[in-house]
């Protein structure tokens, strides 16, 4: 599977996400009630996905994997550019689009958090 297939399979299984191209035609926007947790797109030919991250997670991921960049057109400190590689591990790509829409959840209000662990809890 590619790397857009992949992310967007893991963040389409996660509650209340949905996709716009609010960005444009050839950005997909996902978005988890509203707030923006992850963007694909292709630059240069190549898939890339941004996703966000904890500062300091993000320079340790850039630092080991070189598929791995500064979010493109975002934020540099708080999102990453993954880029599609042949050395693309799975398992990190879910892992990445996971704890990003966890970041974006925190930031949410509380009834909004219940409903989402509501939706969880439902889907066990």
């Amino acid at each position: 599977m590619t790397l857009h297939q992949i992310s967007a399979q893991i963040a389409l299984s996660l509650p209340e996400v949905t996709v716009t191209q609010s960005f444009g035609e050839g950005c997909d926007v996902f978005k988890v009630l509203d707030k923006v947790f992850m963007l694909q797109f292709y630059l240069q030919g190549k898939a890339v996905i941004n996703l966000k991250v904890v500062p300091d997670h993000g320079a340790m991921l850039r630092d080991i994997y070189s598929y791995i960049h500064a979010g493109w057109h975002m934020n540099k400190q708080h999102w990453i550019s993954v880029y599609e590689d042949n050395e693309l591990d799975e398992s990190l790509v879910e892992d990445l689009v996971q704890n990003s829409y966890e970041l974006v959840i925190l930031k949410l209000k509380k009834a909004e958090k219940v409903r989402i662990d509501l939706l969880r809890t439902l889907e066990k």
